[in-house]
């Protein structure tokens, strides 16, 4: 997606700077807080795709008001606070793809995606993947329909396929994830570090990637008000656990 990325404050394009880096085809603009951004933002509407704004929501909602014509047309709108804590899905979240630049942002940021969508505030299943270097698409699929099956959950109810930071580029996941249409969520190997919450932990697994888990903790943190439903189960090269949203 061809994304714009708007900041007005030193803090704010300090993050603009941080999603130009890992999101390709993006470009940061710093206009000035009075005047220049009400009429930038009526360029970009235009021009660009996406637009992700590093500031506060109420500012959004009052500069891009007069754009606004309809969800098909209309670019996908996200979010991000300052401190870097959520990246929200403002406008166009299906038609314009704004779910899926609010999952982006808050992978590259370690942020929280807020997505209020009818059709994915249904979705309570979330399913933790961990897998060797180089793994395929077909094992991450597998893995995952094992864990549907054993749990009789559907794909339709999953909300996010999760992992650690560390695979992030692992094309397989990528693509197994792009082919079920279901998001991947990173989480970060320093906030597995600090989860408290109850999990398989492996000493094996701590020296080859510096955490004691990866599927259980990372769908247990991806997740609001999780109750695990599959504990890590290995399938093959990859590891899978599920967790339901109660």
């Amino acid at each position: 997606m061809k994304a714009a990325i708007v900041a007005v404050t030193k803090k704010g394009k300090s993050t603009a700077f941080k999603i130009k880096k890992n999101l390709p085809g993006s470009k940061v603009y710093v206009p000035a807080l009075k005047g220049g951004l009400r009429d930038l933002v009526k360029k970009l509407f235009c021009k660009f795709e996406g637009i992700i704004f590093c500031m506060a929501a109420g500012i959004v909602v009052r500069v891009i008001a007069s754009c606004v014509k309809n969800k098909y047309t209309d670019p996908a709108v996200v979010v991000v606070d300052e401190a870097e804590r959520y990246a929200i899905s403002l406008l166009s979240g299906h038609e314009g793809g704004a779910n899926t630049l609010a999952i982006q942002a808050a992978n590259i940021l370690g942020a929280e995606p807020i997505v209020t969508t009818a059709s994915e505030s249904m979705r309570n299943i979330v399913i933790g993947i961990g897998c060797r270097r180089n793994i395929n698409k077909e094992e991450i699929i597998k893995a995952v329909r094992l864990a549907l099956n054993k749990t009789g959950s559907s794909m339709k109810k999953v909300r996010y396929i999760a992992t650690i930071d560390l695979k992030r580029n692992e094309r397989g996941l990528q693509d197994a994830c792009r082919e079920l249409g279901i998001p991947l969520r990173i989480i970060s190997a320093d906030l597995i570090k600090r989860f408290s919450g109850a999990y398989k932990r492996s000493s094996f697994v701590k020296e080859k990637v510096g955490v004691e888990g990866v599927s259980e903790p990372c769908a247990l943190i991806a997740a609001k008000r999780p109750k695990l439903i599959l504990p890590k189960t290995k399938v093959g090269r990859v590891t899978v656990a599920a967790v339901k949203e109660i």
